[in-house]
């Protein structure tokens, strides 16, 4: 079995993790709505990621809704001692499984609330702010009123740690006047190449980044340069992608997901996987335009 600590450990709060952990949005039926395919494999791997060392996990309620966060409860719970769960807040599902935004105080209040009592927590260890001006992607527009809120549900101590999602530089400078920012979590990947220099900044101050999408998500890559040095390596798109992702800075904390065991092994098995600087060099070509 791959040992994950091979791939670096980086600090999310005042907790040193593993690079490499596990996204759970796919557990959700499609569309991240409804119950998962199949609810035994679905409890299945997320014990096999912590048996494996996984040691942080995304999710939101607004996965299923409710659906993913009931599905860690009884799966994991009680949580062992180093597990770090991530959530988010901010959108909320529509009957038509629509993604709509809920910035209210109301609805962040609300939203904590079902994160404590879905995942079965007295306190949560990292709540992202997903921002929602946009739903495909960052767009600007003030985030000070629905931080403020977290960063008042963190004094009352039901928030250890705030983090950030689909957010713009200027939002992320916002956010950190107002409340201590542990994490980014954005679209990045080889070829969705908009947060280097954002990286490089978080880095510089020990911000964890947090990539989503690492293949493009629902528009996937197609890259010939991808797919000739997967193949020269003896490994799959993916995990290069995830590996170049790994190489690109210290900071970044992967958070591959998936509904099947297989995969599962495919992406922790990145950890042991290192890119020659050639292989790296035509990689960084994809994105350079």
């Amino acid at each position: 079995m791959t040992d994950l600590s091979a791939a670096g450990t980086f600090k999310l709060g005042d907790r040193e993790v593993k690079r490499l952990g596990y996204g759970a949005m796919q557990l959700a039926g499609p569309g991240v709505f409804g119950p998962p395919r199949d609810r035994d494999t679905a409890i299945a791997v997320l014990r096999a990621a912590v048996e494996a060392g996984v040691d942080h996990i995304d999710t939101s309620d607004f996965y299923g809704p409710h659906v993913v966060n009931r599905l860690i409860r009884e799966a994991l719970h009680p949580y062992p001692d180093d597990l770090v769960i991530v959530t988010k807040l901010g959108a909320r599902r529509g009957a038509d499984a629509s993604w709509n935004p809920a910035f209210s105080a109301e609805d962040l209040e609300k939203a904590v609330h079902d994160n404590l009592r879905n995942l079965g927590l007295e306190r949560l260890d990292v709540v992202n702010l997903r921002a929602m001006f946009s739903i495909h992607g960052p767009a600007e527009g003030s985030i000070e009123a629905p931080l403020t809120v977290l960063a008042e549900l963190q004094r009352q101590g039901l928030i250890a740690h705030i983090g950030l999602s689909n957010v713009t530089a200027a939002q992320v400078a916002e956010g950190r006047r107002i409340a201590d920012i542990v994490c980014v979590q954005n679209q990045y990947n080889i070829a969705h190449r908009g947060d280097d220099a954002l990286i490089d900044a978080l880095a510089a101050d020990g911000i964890a980044y947090v990539p989503f999408f690492p293949l493009g998500g629902f528009s996937p890559l197609q890259s010939d340069a991808l797919s000739a040095v997967a193949g020269e390596l003896g490994a799959t798109p993916m995990q290069v992608a995830l590996a170049w992702l790994l190489q690109r800075s210290p900071n970044v904390l992967l958070i591959p997901g998936t509904s099947s065991l297989g995969h599962l092994r495919e992406n922790l098995a990145v950890a042991a996987l290192a890119l020659p600087g050639e292989a790296i060099a035509r990689l960084d070509a994809i994105g350079a335009g």
